[in-house]
């Protein structure tokens, strides 16, 4: 019988549990090659290593066993974090965590976990390092305006502030000419299909590619949606408790901004996209709640155009 080897992964060490004949065993290894060796060993034929995504710490050891062609599967955080509360455990240690990856992965179906391709973690990085720039650029910007408002800012500070206002935006321009060229010379067809949706520009069209692994990650537009975090989320109990519905904001922030934004423009040139946008103007929705309408119905076709690989095409019947 198959077992699960859990693991708790921090920055630094690994903690393992597992079941073994009705008792739990337990040990702390390092987060490092000697560490992935020794927990490589304890696999049997259909074995499963189970840990969460914590941050970028549980990369390198869940590649190491993705290589070796391991049953490898990772769990969102949150869904351990809630599985813990609704079994009321008090305590947290690495230790506790371990086990309760390891109880939730022997109750519930497990799903094998597939490494990226390698040029997606770069553009995933440049991505980041880019929108932390932005920040730091909008911070600055903001900074430099009080200071001047203040009618006592010095030459000197006025000078420097302006060298590393244009140094961010010299930077941010770099990384994104890197991030097109990389995202192109990679999934340059995906990357076509997507922007002759009307709507949808070169940066909507990376993020896409790259939070779908190229549309190989999901196998439908419904999890894609859930996953960005436009499903709607119904607010109701009983006869007495019916409240407001919203979109459940647990997914990518700065994907939904993105169609959001391309929204704007899919209600004007998009045929599908127009239609929606007159109907539910006629009833009388609000623009924001079309918008996010709207930024769904351009996610899902997104995901059957790029899945596909075929290009737009307007007076499409299914």
């Amino acid at each position: 019988m198959s077992k699960i080897i859990a693991i708790d992964v921090s920055k630094q060490t690994l903690d393992v549990a597992y079941l073994i004949e009705e008792k739990w065993q337990h040990f702390s290894t390092t987060n490092d090659l000697k560490g992935f060796t020794k927990i490589a060993e304890l696999v049997e034929i259909d074995d499963w290593f189970v840990m969460e995504a914590s941050g970028p710490y549980y990369l390198p050891l869940a590649s190491y066993l993705f290589n070796k062609s391991l049953n490898v599967s990772v769990i969102n955080p949150l869904v351990i974090k809630r599985f813990s509360q609704m079994k009321l455990y008090r305590a947290k240690t690495d230790k506790k965590d371990a086990k309760a990856i390891a109880e939730y992965a022997m109750g519930n179906e497990l799903k094998k976990w597939n490494k990226a391709g390698e040029c997606i973690f770069e553009l995933q990085q440049l991505l980041t390092a880019i929108e932390l720039l932005h920040k730091q650029l909008t911070q600055s910007n903001g900074q430099l305006e009080a200071f001047t408002s203040s009618g006592e800012l010095s030459k000197e500070l006025s000078k420097y502030m302006k060298t590393m206002i244009n140094g961010h935006k010299k930077m941010i321009a770099k990384l994104e000419v890197r991030l097109k060229e990389v995202a192109n010379e990679h999934y340059k067809v995906t990357l076509e299909c997507l922007q002759s949706i009307p709507g949808i520009g070169i940066k909507t069209a990376i993020q896409l590619t790259i939070i779908t692994d190229n549309f190989k990650k999901f196998e439908n537009y419904k999890q894609l949606t859930a996953y960005v975090g436009l499903s709607p989320r119904i607010f109701q109990s009983g006869t007495s408790v019916k409240g407001k519905g919203h979109i459940c904001k647990m997914g990518n922030p700065q994907v939904r901004k993105l169609l959001y934004m391309c929204s704007w423009t899919a209600k004007r040139c998009n045929s599908s996209c127009k239609e929606m946008y007159d109907r539910l103007k006629a009833k009388g929705k609000p623009e924001r709640v079309i918008k996010i309408a709207i930024a769904n119905k351009l996610l899902k076709q997104a995901f059957a155009i790029a899945s596909s690989q075929t290009m737009y095409q307007e007076n499409y019947i299914r």
